[in-house]
């Protein structure tokens, strides 16, 4: 355990932190599952309304550094696609 004031402080923000990016990342997983099971159950305009939520929380975890920009572009990209190859 650190003994100087800065090192207990740099602690008790690397907890926050990572508390907040597995937060992120769960929100983010969770969001893509729904966005599957919609997809699974042929309800294509909530899918698509899930979509743009799964878009807006993969810009806002790439732009906190939780994951990269290539990553959330990916995931963004492969749903995309998922959306449009299903038959309306």
């Amino acid at each position: 355990m650190p003994k100087i004031k800065s090192a207990k402080k740099a602690l008790r923000q690397s907890f926050r932190r990572k508390k907040q990016n597995i937060q992120r990342k769960i929100g983010l997983k969770k969001s893509i599952k729904a966005f599957h099971g919609f997809l699974k159950a042929g309800k294509i305009e909530e899918a698509k309304k899930q979509l743009s939520l799964v878009y807006k929380l993969a810009d806002k975890t790439a732009k906190a550094n939780t994951i990269k920009k290539g990553k959330a572009d990916r995931i963004k990209s492969r749903l995309s696609q998922l959306l449009v190859k299903k038959p309306s």
